[in-house]
């Protein structure tokens, strides 16, 4: 049985039905943590929640749409009041918008800005009365910004730089208060990532081949695990950090 490092915590982590979202749930629910699963689709959230459930573990499945602000505040007073607080906060739901500059659309960039920036920092506030005193927040961005050609990535570069800009003053607003905030920018198979290597091999292992482990991180091996260790006690002086689960691609400096 794993180490129960995360026994009696409370966490909510969005875009938690799959992929990412999924794998890091999957390893905080194995670490003790009671886990608050919130996205759109409540199916696959129930498939997490029973996976979960399945392993001994507690989950609590919650049916929301990030953009909105009232969901978003409902399903926080929801948290607290059916699993007892909050004390991990993992932002990871988030609408990519890709494309050229002169083609990606002005909706795409809004619903970008929207269920990344702008529901992180939400979701912050609404936590952060909660987390006082012994919570940590993880914020996932992306590398995006660091590629040698940011052709069709510009518009999703600038709203993960955003999250980043709001995760560094929440560590040096917040940390006097008990609160650390990092971000990760991971690599993981994704669904997406999943049907690109499948459908595009030839551009897939181009990609594969600049990762110096060359492989795609694994969503709860190489990413879920990871998150659960950065919000135990062994990494209790970790704040305001950008860290890079990419297998050596970027350089986040």
């Amino acid at each position: 049985m794993a180490e129960q490092f995360l026994k009696n915590k409370v966490a909510l982590v969005t875009g938690a039905g799959q992929g990412v979202g999924q794998g890091i749930a999957l390893a905080l629910a194995e670490r003790g943590a009671a886990v608050a699963l919130l996205g759109r689709s409540l199916d696959k959230l129930e498939s997490t929640r029973e996976r979960i459930a399945a392993a001994g573990g507690e989950a609590l499945a919650i049916s929301a749409n990030v953009k909105s602000a009232e969901e978003l505040a409902a399903a926080v007073e929801r948290c607290v009041a059916e699993l007892g607080g909050i004390q991990i906060l993992v932002n990871n739901a988030q609408e990519v918008p890709l494309g050229n500059l002169l083609d990606v659309s002005e909706d795409a960039i809004e619903a970008g800005w929207q269920s990344g920036p702008v529901a992180t920092l939400r979701l912050m506030k609404l936590c952060y009365p909660h987390l006082k005193g012994d919570g940590v927040i993880v914020n996932l961005a992306s590398s995006a910004a660091m590629r040698w050609d940011m052709s069709g990535y510009g518009a999703y570069a600038a709203v993960k730089e955003a999250i980043r800009a709001y995760s560094r003053a929440a560590a040096c607003e917040w940390g006097p208060e008990g609160i650390r905030t990092n971000v990760i920018l991971p690599h993981a198979m994704s669904p997406a990532l999943q049907w690109w290597t499948e459908n595009r091999p030839e551009e897939a292992a181009e990609f594969v081949a600049t990762i110096p482990m060359r492989r795609i991180g694994e969503c709860k091996e190489d990413i879920g695990e990871f998150v659960a260790s950065l919000c135990s006690d062994a990494c209790r002086y970790v704040n305001g950090q950008s860290i890079a689960l990419d297998g050596g691609q970027s350089r986040v400096g």
